[in-house]
């Protein structure tokens, strides 16, 4: 029996250090990501889905199909392709200043948001890459997967979507998971937004929470000073006594960012009742088509199918070069995310 209370004692410190390890690395990789200079640049990287598409369906029709079929289909396919491609060319050729004769493109980027937006910087050099050479018939896609965060960090995201809308290129944003807060207001920029049926959307209101140690520090007799010039430099603080005058300024200020909010959502839709749908609350796709909200149930997937027979459909990534602290993090954090997964699920009962 000592054996055993030994080996768990010694089984619980071990589990404890390398969870602690993990928490550190992350937290150096957290700083090393947020001090990265300019010779850390990354570089675009493009993919063609029309030739990814292509070689699937060539894997699966090689096993399922006759090989003389094949043979003919491939060779049907061939001719197909070159009479697209020349009815294409007729029906975008332009005189003098019009875009080079070829078939429409549909560029696919991709946005995945956290608290900061910290995926913007990849996307404004997306956006310019792009837009350097759209010309008149391509559109941009844009698929965002984003809860919401910090309001400066999603204000600036939408502006980059304005850039699009600016330049004349139709967007279109896909919702297959999540666009809400933060996401929406990204996503409301897009002539036209889709979603899937059970995406989260909406959530068009202003939250903001902190703690306050104040009584603490007071019952260990700890002083805390803070000192400012101006009357509402600062409203709530962490650790000296919040007022009910800084707490009524500091909803005031809330309620004036929600303000923004709507206004802009209102001027990207304004089709929209915005009095309905700026409560805070959140819809799924189905609920959100209604509201208006969205404008089609369709997840990215359908959308990038469908332009596959007559598009060239190209996906475009910033890709920022990792250094090998980057690495080991990410690797770290995986590695923790997954163990956390896993323990959580454990004490879980039936969910969706």
């Amino acid at each position: 029996m000592e054996f055993i209370l030994e080996y768990g004692l010694f089984l619980a410190k071990a589990v404890t250090l390398v969870v602690a390890l993990l928490v550190l690395v992350a937290s150096v990789v957290a700083i090393a990501s947020r001090q990265r200079t300019e010779q850390h640049e990354g570089h675009i990287e493009v993919r063609k889905l029309n030739d990814r598409y292509r070689h699937m369906g060539d894997v699966l029709r090689g096993v399922t199909d006759d090989a003389a079929l094949l043979k003919e289909q491939k060779k049907a396919e061939k001719k197909e392709e070159k009479e697209r491609s020349k009815q294409a060319k007729k029906s975008r050729k332009k005189g003098g200043d019009g875009p080079p004769d070829r078939p429409g493109r549909l560029y696919v980027l991709n946005f995945d948001g956290d608290m900061r937006a910290s995926a913007t910087d990849n996307l404004r050099e997306e956006i310019s890459a792009v837009l350097a050479h759209a010309a008149d018939g391509d559109e941009i896609l844009l698929r965002v997967e984003s809860p919401g965060g910090v309001v400066h960090g999603y204000g600036l995201a939408a502006s980059q979507l304005q850039r699009i809308r600016s330049a004349g290129v139709p967007l279109t944003v896909a919702v297959d998971k999540v666009a809400a807060s933060g996401g929406y207001m990204m996503a409301c920029v897009a002539q036209r937004i889709i979603a899937a049926p059970f995406a989260v959307v909406g959530s068009i209101g202003v939250l903001a929470q902190l703690p306050n140690f104040h009584r603490l520090l007071k019952k260990h007799d700890i002083d805390f000073e803070l000192f400012t010039a101006g009357e509402y430099k600062r409203t709530l603080t962490l650790f000296g006594e919040n007022t009910d005058k800084g707490r009524e300024k500091f909803v005031e200020e809330l309620e004036q960012t929600h303000e923004l909010f709507k206004e802009f959502v209102g001027s990207n839709r304004p089709s929209l009742d915005i009095a309905q749908v700026a409560t805070g609350e959140v819809w799924y796709g189905s609920q959100a088509v209604q509201r208006g909200l969205v404008d089609e149930l369709q997840t990215s997937d359908e959308f990038i199918q469908e332009r596959l027979a007559d598009w060239d459909v190209f996906e475009v990534r910033f890709v920022h070069k990792k250094n090998w602290q980057e690495k080991l993090g990410m690797a770290a954090g995986g590695a923790l995310e997954r163990a956390l997964l896993k323990i959580w699920q454990r004490g879980q009962g039936p969910h969706v």
